[in-house]
C-alpha cells in the first residue's frame, strides 16, 4: 500500500485554490494540475509499505502531541526547485511554530519503523501542478506572479491522518485510514 501523513485543509480554502486551478487550466491546460479535492499538506510521505506495518504505524502516530493546534494561512505561489527548471507549482503557507517540530516528530516516529529520515528541510506548501518534462508554458509564470499575494484562507487544525493512495488512470484516489488527533489535552 502506498502511504502518507498530511494535514486536510478546509473546503473553503480548498474552493479558492479550486478557483485558482481553473484560471490557469485555462492559461495552460496540458499542465498536470491537482484535483481540487486531492489537495492536502503533506507531512511525510511513506511511500510502498508492507500492510504488517499499519498497526505499528498507527500505534507510533497515536503517541504524537502538540501543546497547541497548527494553524496555517495560505498565500503565495512559487516553483520547486526554481521557475528556469520547474518541476512543481506550489501555493505556500504561513504555519504556526509547531508545525515544523509536528512534522519531525512524525519523521522519528515512522524512522524507527524503518522509513528513511527526511534530507530536506521541511517545507509546507501545497501542490498545485506537475510538470513533465521540468519546464514552464510560457504564459504561467507572469500569471502566477500577478497571482502571488492573492489570500486563499486559513484553518487551524487539530488531527493529521494517515492516508492511503492508490494509483488509477484518472489520478491518484486517496482513502483517508485513520486520522490522529494531535492536540495535547488541558
Amino acid at each position: 500500500m502506498r502511504l502518507f501523513i498530511a494535514i486536510e485543509i478546509s473546503p473553503d480554502v480548498r474552493a479558492a485554490l479550486a478557483a485558482l486551478l481553473k484560471e490557469f487550466r485555462a492559461i495552460a491546460p496540458q499542465v498536470k494540475w491537482a484535483r481540487p479535492e486531492n489537495m492536502h499538506l503533506t507531512l511525510k510521505f511513506l511511500g510502498e509499505t508492507d500492510s504488517s506495518k499499519l498497526t505499528a504505524m498507527q500505534a507510533a502516530l497515536s503517541a504524537i502531541r502538540s501543546s497547541q493546534s497548527v494553524t496555517l494561512h495560505f498565500r503565495g505561489l512559487g516553483f520547486f526547485p526554481n521557475a528556469k527548471r520547474a518541476k512543481v507549482f506550489w501555493a505556500g503557507m504561513e504555519a504556526s511554530p509547531n508545525l515544523p517540530s509536528l512534522a519531525a516528530e512524525i519523521d522519528q516516529a515512522t524512522h524507527k519503523l524503518g522509513f528513511p529520515l527526511e534530507d530536506r528541510p521541511f517545507t509546507p506548501h501545497l501542490t498545485l501542478a506537475r510538470f513533465q518534462p521540468p519546464g514552464l508554458p510560457h504564459r504561467l509564470p507572469a500569471a502566477a506572479q500577478e497571482a502571488a499575494s492573492r489570500n486563499f484562507g486559513s484553518l487551524t487544525a487539530h488531527e493529521f491522518h494517515l492516508i492511503e493512495s492508490k494509483l488509477k488512470p484518472a489520478g491518484a484516489e486517496y482513502t483517508i485510514l485513520q486520522s490522529f488527533p494531535f492536540v495535547a489535552e488541558v
